[in-house]
């Protein structure tokens, strides 16, 4: 180009995402746009009066990040609400609720969540914990996976729900010796109580959204995959609260919505969705938003025993039972309606821990390459926590994409406590087998799941290297196989996730012609050693060219 530039960033490395080590270069950008990328030699004649130089002072530019599993507007509702996420102890979880509840006299419900199971014993804490702080009011909370809820005898009584009460075909009451509700609800059971707490308003979810931006932006993210768009676990249908940003001019990440399949519901859903994809293309940029992908709830969680097995759960003292977690729908009703959604275009983004339904989404996806032939349509697999051997190498000849949740592929209270004991034999290898997966030719995206688990990406991407949390002493999950080389694990969550969100063309790389949408990372990762990945922090974020945060 002749021309000079609006923007250049000089003097640090730029990993770009086309190769697997940063380079000494140079990015020139204008209208938003990246137009040059050129050794620090030749970027000076791009310069003009008018261009604004960032000078990386030895960092490194990347890509912006995108989260290819996530809840923003349920983590920036919980940032609004009774936010336990940072508690460290059962006795702090309980100072803050008393807290809360104090400083929220007219508050008529005490919601929120993030609550961590290993606080408390078995991962059940009991409504008379609540009741002891909160007696007047009901009480409901989520816990840190949100596949459970913590309620205190108010809301228990409110719903209706006694000794009487049957556990729903897809969700478990904790019970004391009588019978009577203990105050965790798992899974389904959580909607027995939902269905009687205020919805959740626009506003509430406008203004979560609008936080949640902001938190994405402070952490590099700046595109993401909303996991759940439509009326679940008592949320509202969120797709108003992208509509009132797009139109307030106040969304500037770019947005995948995941349509939310109702598991109680059959393949109907389908031509609805079709409707609904094709009603928001007509109004909404598909660079801002689209509703190409649809949802689908294989199974639960394994710290609650509803991730479903190929092998059944033990008990407390090592024996096998006759749990082995739970199938949402249907295997062979799967089929059919993956069949049918592929058929209609849709991407399709599975929830699949346990080794059994990450076998039975592939079973699905299967049937419809049979069915309908190979197309382009995406379809990946979230969570993937265990994974059978030759299942793994089922991904890459499906075309299946593995998106990884990394910051939950080490030792911690959870898993060595909830999980670990009461899975079969063996299966501690098998967890997050991201490095087998990636030998074995399948592509790799990344995201968080926030707010189940912390939305930053750095610390995500030093455990898929690591495996071991820098704050928890314990050897590295797995064989030295599963691990990661900085260079994949930045890849996964910059160009992988862009593939899964169809936005390979304009995003995910630095290379002229996409969408600057950048960040600026120091000290340079990888100039640490790998067991210091995580000190590296964001310094600044930048979308289409404007910064949209800077570090403090």
């Amino acid at each position: 180009m002749s021309e000079t530039a609006d923007l250049v960033y000089r003097g640090g490395s730029i990993f770009t995402s086309l190769s697997d080590v940063p380079e000494q270069l140079a990015v020139a950008v204008n209208n938003g746009v990246i137009v040059a990328v050129v050794a620090e030699t030749d970027i000076d004649a791009l310069i003009g009066p008018d261009t604004e130089v960032v000078d990386l002072d030895g960092a490194l530019l990347v890509s912006g990040f995108q989260d290819a599993h996530i809840h923003p507007v349920m983590g920036g509702i919980e940032l609004l609400q009774c936010n336990l996420t940072e508690a460290t102890s059962g006795e702090d979880t309980l100072a803050t609720i008393a807290e809360f509840a104090a400083a929220n006299p007219d508050a008529e419900w005490i919601l929120g969540g993030g609550w961590s199971m290993d606080h408390f014993p078995g991962g059940t804490p009991t409504r008379q914990q609540l009741d002891a702080i909160v007696p007047d009011r009901p009480v409901i909370l989520s816990n840190r996976d949100h596949h459970g809820a913590w309620v205190n005898t108010k809301a228990l009584e409110l719903a209706g729900l006694d000794a009487s009460t049957p556990d729903p075909a897809d969700g478990r009451i904790e019970r004391e010796s009588d019978g009577y509700p203990a105050g965790t609800l798992h899974e389904g059971a959580v909607d027995l109580v939902l269905s009687v707490r205020p919805p959740v308003s626009d506003a509430l979810a406008y203004a979560g959204l609008l936080r949640a931006q902001a938190e994405l932006f402070a952490l590099g993210v700046t595109g993401w995959q909303d996991a759940m768009i439509g009326s679940a676990i008592g949320m509202p249908d969120l797709l108003q609260a992208y509509r009132h940003a797009i139109d307030d001019n106040a969304l500037g990440a770019h947005v995948v919505g995941a349509q939310w399949w109702e598991r109680t519901q059959g393949i109907e859903q389908v031509e609805e969705m079709i409707a609904r994809r094709d009603s928001l293309a007509e109004t909404v940029s598909p660079d801002a938003l689209s509703l190409g992908t649809v949802k689908i709830m294989v199974d639960g969680v394994a710290e609650n025993f509803t991730a479903a097995m190929n092998e059944p759960y033990k008990d407390a003292h090592g024996h096998h039972t006759d749990n082995s977690g739970l199938s949402f729908i249907d295997p062979e009703l799967l089929k059919t309606y993956v069949t049918a959604l592929d058929a209609a275009g849709f991407q399709v983004h599975f929830h699949a821990l346990g080794d059994r339904a990450v076998r039975e989404a592939l079973d699905a996806i299967e049937a419809a390459r049979t069915a309908n032939g190979p197309n382009d349509n995406r379809h990946h697999l979230a969570h993937i926590q265990v994974v059978d051997e030759a299942d793994a190498a089922r991904f890459a000849p499906l075309d299946t994409i593995a998106n990884m949740q990394s910051l939950w592929a080490c030792h911690e209270a959870q898993l060595d406590e909830l999980t670990l004991p009461f899975l079969a034999d063996g299966a501690e290898s098998r967890q997050y087998p991201f490095g087998e997966l990636k030998e074995r030719g399948a592509r790799l995206a990344a995201g968080s799941d926030w707010p189940v688990s912390s939305a930053n990406p750095i610390d995500a991407i030093h455990i898929a290297v690591n495996r071991i949390a820098p704050d928890y002493p314990a050897e590295p999950l797995g064989a030295p196989h599963q691990r990661l080389d900085l260079a994949t694990a930045l890849t996964a969550y910059t160009a992988g996730s862009a593939y899964v969100n169809h936005r390979e063309h304009d995003t995910g790389a630095i290379t002229p012609g996409h969408l600057a949408n950048l960040v600026v990372l120091e000290p340079n990762p990888f100039e640490l050693a790998p067991d210091a990945i995580h000190t590296t922090k964001v310094a600044s974020t930048w979308v289409r060219g404007a910064q949209v945060y800077r570090s403090a």
